[in-house]
């Protein structure tokens, strides 16, 4: 089964390319079958992560970055890819 992990936060106002660099910066404690990085409007981040593993498997995350680098909390999703 496929696992895809989505991680997106809102930098702090004038802090995209300081958020972008931090998210970049981060590894995982192991290698995910594929990592993406995207960014969109109002300086936003995502980052998906797809593993080889079951739904409910213990994976590796990206942490909340700095309090001072995003306007609030960082939003998860879990996804299964479906035939």
């Amino acid at each position: 089964m496929t696992v895809a992990l989505m991680w997106e936060a809102r930098a702090a106002e004038g802090r995209g390319g300081d958020l972008l660099a931090w998210v970049r910066a981060q590894g995982l404690a192991r290698e995910p079958v594929r990592r993406e990085t995207f960014r969109a409007p109002q300086d936003r981040v995502l980052v998906i992560t797809w593993w080889d593993a079951p739904y409910d498997a213990s994976l590796p995350e990206l942490p909340e970055p700095d309090a001072e680098l995003v306007t609030r909390a960082v939003h998860r999703w879990r996804f299964e890819q479906l035939s």
